[in-house]
């Protein structure tokens, strides 16, 4: 019997969303110093993961413990583990944060500790493929990334695979070596130290995983601020014991230490087995159901650090805009991107208590306030006197059936017909150039011969879903203002649709080669719920169904592309009632892409004003199948107040246009073939 290698990684963060400033120095008494003493004083391996903002508080609060980190790194007991400047959740922010966020977060552990950590665990193990590139090129040789959620949408590994290093994949044929973590793992590792499991107990949990052969395992990859201190997070946090939880974690390393069955390891040290037959597989943790995986149970996922919390909408468009900034400004300094990356912080988006939340917005006011942002923009509303005679000479023409309530607009390259009985729902919208059939429309009742697909599918429409509530929607009838612009080089058409909260006002842009559709909601609150919009319902007959993918960036410089391969996906699917969707799609260049070999259609957003992720859904249907992206500016979970919000983007506008694909649809995760305008 070969002895089981056990690692850990205590993950540190004074940023801790509810953690006060006020107690940052009581956690480093009663949690920081306490895990170093377990190393100096047993003389066991341990890794510190910790984000640059995190070591520079610490070291300003209290330098001895820097320098005592960095007297035990020299001897080869503590390991450092890199993850950033900030606890940047990848998948959700532009590739320029994420690199600069990696870059920053290398400068800080250089000043602080005078070491450069080979070795990144991804942060909140919130992951994608893009993200490979970023710390390849921040001079990172392996990542730590959890197995469970990977593992459960890839029944084909090998569950051995689990115990030893292997290969993620990128986008374009590079790979960074793994080590795996386990959300299940640390999981018992909390409920030993909290007291819900005996010693016994928790050491035959590990001896399950002893073997014949050589293996590593996670002991530990989370949190150190939730021993000995209760940061209040949850109202079912456990009540600190009377015994020491720093003391149970020591008795169980010594135990550890002491039995032939287990050897204690740094991180770093599982790398080591990358030569093993089990080891060294290239994998892609990601899939069409999971793009972007994220560690723990379902409920915890990419969404609760999107379109959830307080006001992530609101927060997370206010980042963009001050991002729109930067990338295009040549004098923006490492301070400025530093400050970014701070206020694109995870921690802000979930349980922050109430004085750190008035500060977080102070803060991110001024700093758009430096960068001369505006706080709020939003165009201006249609308004009917601006139509001019240049409609008659525009190659834009209208009609509009009265009986059925349809508006059709034409032109040389696309014609879309609107339902005005539905708030101007698409109806059809075909692209000449690219199909003679509608690519997007509505697929009216009876459309499938399925029961469970009994209904109207819409496109074009929004829709307010609140708990115990009926739904609110814009799907009501409405008599529409048809104007040209004063360029005469698009059409509009407008509508208010009034709702319990207010009333929406719509408008559709049709111009040459493009379609826009603009919400404004003139809403005092948004209730708690999910708030989805810019419904884009496939034509079946449009696309075919063996080559169907969609693609976009999750983080990376690079789109990712996923083939639907028939497999049933339902990212807005509820976990719970508490938790409204499982999965998203991050958007982070503001735009989708599905298509097939022949043709694509894209759905762009203007994130720094309506800040929105995706939410992709596909189910065979007999011989046809049904096929939507919607767009989602709000959800619901464990971390939204209860109660109406009021900071919320009010303006959200959704383009679509298609094209052609005019070289052979390539492998998943690739770069995007060229692609020409219709």
């Amino acid at each position: 019997m070969s002895p089981l290698h056990l690692f850990s990684v205590f993950h540190l963060n004074l940023g801790y969303s509810s953690i006060e400033e006020d107690d940052r120095l009581t956690v480093i008494t009663k949690c920081y110093w306490p895990l170093l003493r377990l190393a100096k004083e047993l003389q066991i391996p341990i890794g510190i993961e910790a984000t640059g903002n995190t070591l520079e508080r610490v070291a300003s609060l209290d330098a001895c413990w820097v320098q005592e980190l960095r007297e035990l790194m020299k001897k080869g007991l503590c390991e450092l583990v890199g993850s950033g400047y900030s606890q940047v959740i990848g998948p959700l922010v532009p590739a320029g944060v994420n690199a600069a966020n990696l870059r920053l977060g290398n400068q800080t552990y250089e000043k602080v500790l005078h070491e450069h950590p080979t070795l990144a665990l991804v942060n909140e193990q919130a992951y994608s493929a893009g993200m490979v590139q970023h710390y390849l090129t921040a001079g990172y040789q392996a990542i730590m990334m959890e197995w469970d959620n990977p593992h459960r949408n890839h029944q084909e590994w090998d569950p051995e695979w689990r115990y030893f290093p292997q290969y993620a994949c990128g986008l374009d044929g590079e790979t960074i070596p793994l080590v795996w973590c386990k959300s299940i793992a640390f999981q018992q590792f909390q409920r030993y130290a909290h007291g819900e499991l005996s010693l016994d107990d928790y050491i035959g949990y590990l001896s399950k995983h002893v073997s014949t052969k050589t293996r590593m395992f996670p002991l530990y990859a989370n949190d150190a601020e939730i021993f000995d201190f209760r940061p209040n997070r949850y109202a079912t946090e456990a009540a600190c014991q009377e015994e020491s939880e720093w003391s149970r974690i020591a008795h169980l390393f010594e135990k550890l230490r002491d039995d032939s069955r287990f050897a204690l390891i740094l991180p770093s040290q599982v790398l080591d087995s990358l030569h093993l037959p089990e080891a060294g597989h290239r994998l892609q943790l990601e899939t069409v159901q999971q793009p972007t995986p994220v560690k723990k149970q379902g409920k915890y996922n990419i969404v609760r650090w999107a379109v959830t919390g307080r006001a992530d909408s609101y927060i997370n468009a206010l980042c963009w805009k001050a991002y729109d900034v930067l990338k295009w400004h040549h004098g923006a300094t490492d301070e400025d991107w530093q400050e970014l990356c701070y206020l694109w912080s995870s921690d802000f988006r979930t349980h922050i208590t109430e004085k750190r939340w008035q500060a977080y917005q102070t803060r991110l006011h001024q700093f758009l306030k430096t960068l001369g942002v505006e706080k709020e923009s939003r165009p201006p509303r249609v308004s009917q006197h601006e139509a001019t005679s240049v409609v008659q000479s525009s190659r834009i023409t209208h009609s509009y059936d009265h009986e059925r309530k349809r508006v059709t607009i034409e032109n040389d390259q696309l014609s879309l017909t609107l339902n005005c009985r539905r708030g101007l729902a698409i109806e059809t919208l075909c692209f000449k150039d690219v199909s003679s059939d509608p690519l997007i429309m509505t697929l009216p009742h009876g459309y499938y011969d399925d029961i469970s697909k009994g209904a109207d599918f819409y496109s074009g429409h929004l829709v307010l879903e609140t708990p115990g509530q009926h739904k609110i929607t814009d799907l009501e009838i409405l008599d529409p203002s048809i104007e040209m612009t004063l360029d005469g080089t698009a059409m509009l058409i407008g509508g208010r649709i009034s709702t319990p909260l207010g009333p929406i006002h719509k408008v559709i842009t049709v111009g040459c080669r493009e379609v826009k559709i603009s919400y404004e909601l003139d809403w005092k609150e948004l209730p708690l719920g999910s708030l989805r919009l810019g419904h884009v319902t496939l034509n079946p007959s449009a696309f075919d169904r063996t080559n169907v993918f969609f693609e976009t960036n999750n983080g990376g410089s690079q789109p990712e592309r996923f083939f639907v391969t028939d497999r049933m996906i339902d990212h807005g699917r509820p976990v719970s009632f508490l938790v409204s969707a499982s999965e998203a799609l991050g958007m982070t260049e503001g735009s989708v892409e599905i298509g097939d070999q022949h043709k694509s259609i894209s759905i762009h957003v203007d994130q720094e004003n309506g800040y929105l992720v995706g939410l992709m859904s596909f189910m065979p249907v007999g011989k046809s199948y049904f096929c939507r992206l919607s767009l989602s500016g709000a959800e619901c979970d464990d971390t939204s107040l209860n109660g109406s919000r009021n900071s919320f983007p009010r303006f959200y506008e959704v383009k679509l246009s298609a094209k052609k694909v005019v070289q052979p649809v390539l492998d998943s995760h690739t770069l995007v073939p060229a692609l020409e305008p219709a």
